[in-house]
């Protein structure tokens, strides 16, 4: 089950739709059940495929209800947070893309200041989820994973779960990595996605590459042993919303299972 709601952002100055998915069985009552909640950017490319770039999402209803009905994961609640269109790049970035002429003035410290402070606030008044890091999850791809692992960094303590899927680390001459390496607490686990062929260039195809092997190196530094941290690389696969749906089941089941 859909239920859209628009949350008005003082941090971004207008109203931004989410959509919550919510389980089979969904009990609203408090006192009935509470439940764990993931966030996921890109909220258009997440159910509907009316809505979703190219008519293919990530189908992540489908995937949820699936890895429940087999007790693989927990009921949860998925809550997707709809990209700002022609503004997508400017919220989900705190730095330029210099290869991007789109991702200017950069928004990305208000965009994690409207997750934190509007949006969990607004879920957590009106259903009823666990308020617990360990129940928290934060996610995206692309740009929507540099703002996932970005809001992280700001707000440690507040996710205890990540899903990262084919980072654009390359932006600010990698200054998510810079960020990452300075980081001193860092999620309870964490599921690293990314192809071989994210682009239709080869250097750029290493480079992705290349920064995701970089993050998986700064948090095993970190600490972060076999049970925190999977890390897949998917020969062949492509910077696309199926390549992420093909992956969301084991990243699910890690995270929450």
């Amino acid at each position: 089950m859909l239920v859209t709601h628009d949350i008005p952002s003082v941090y971004l100055g207008l109203t931004r739709r989410v959509t919550v998915w919510l389980p089979p069985g969904f009990k609203r009552r408090l006192g009935t059940s509470r439940y764990s909640v993931l966030y996921l950017n890109d909220g258009q490319n997440l159910f509907d495929p009316s809505r979703a770039f190219a008519g293919v999402t990530w189908q992540v209803g489908e995937t949820a209800a699936d890895l429940i009905r087999r007790r693989r994961i927990p009921p949860l609640l998925i809550v997707g947070i709809d990209h700002g269109r022609e503004r997508r790049a400017r919220e989900y970035l705190p730095v330029e893309d210099a290869r991007n002429p789109t991702a200017v003035r950069p928004l990305g410290r208000e965009y994690a200041e409207f997750v934190t402070r509007e949006v969990i606030p607004f879920i957590t008044r009106t259903y009823p989820v666990l308020r617990s890091a360990a129940a928290t999850g934060f996610g995206g791809s692309s740009y929507g994973a540099v703002a996932a692992l970005y809001t992280s960094l700001l707000k440690p303590g507040l996710f205890g779960r990540l899903l990262i899927e084919s980072p654009s680390l390359y932006v600010g001459r990698n200054h998510l990595l810079r960020l990452a390496r300075r980081a001193d607490r860092w999620p309870s686990r964490i599921y690293l996605g990314v192809g071989t062929t994210e682009t239709g260039r080869e250097d750029w195809n290493a480079e992705t590459l290349g920064n995701v092997l970089k993050l998986e190196k700064v948090l095993r530094k970190a600490g972060l042993g076999e049970r925190r941290l999977r890390v897949r690389v998917a020969p062949g696969a492509a910077h696309t919303e199926s390549a992420w749906a093909a992956r969301l089941p084991e990243a699910l089941e890690f995270l929450f299972g």
